[in-house]
């Protein structure tokens, strides 16, 4: 059962999440910046490709993951748009708000491809929307940070 919370994280460790994933979040602010609101998400997702790999930001784009049900792969194949330093998940949005779905969808590519960090980020609005979340794994709990 996953749960979650406001934050259950100490102090220290969001500071470090805030450090681990500020250069991430700093290439998202820049696409938007740049390219401005409601264009299609592939756009966002491709000049986000390009900033990445301006600031040397170790990045898999549509990474792939498989889901296992009692220890058997299924055959469905699932893709987060971006895999950055082999620990955050980054979901991009071009919606006109960030809802529950899309949260939902975040939380359970980091809970199912077991990632402790996830940043979801939509590019739609003319003020953009920036989410960032730490999953411990152990308790199964997701914390906004």
């Amino acid at each position: 059962m996953m749960v979650i919370t406001k934050s259950n994280i100490s102090p220290e460790n969001i500071a470090q999440l805030k450090s681990h994933v500020f250069d991430i979040v700093g290439c998202c602010i820049d696409v938007h910046k740049e390219l401005g609101p409601w264009l299609n998400e592939y756009v966002y997702q491709e000049a986000l490709k390009i900033a990445f790999e301006e600031r040397q930001i170790p990045y898999i784009k549509e990474c792939y993951f498989q889901v296992l049900y009692h220890e058997r792969p299924l055959a469905h194949k699932h893709y987060m748009d971006f895999l950055c330093k082999d620990n955050v998940v980054v979901e991009c949005k071009a919606v006109a708000d960030i809802g529950s779905e899309q949260r939902q969808q975040l939380w359970n590519y980091m809970r199912l491809a077991n990632k402790p960090i996830g940043i979801l980020y939509n590019f739609a609005p003319v003020k953009d929307q920036c989410e960032k979340y730490y999953y411990d794994v152990k308790s199964k709990t997701i914390s906004a940070f």
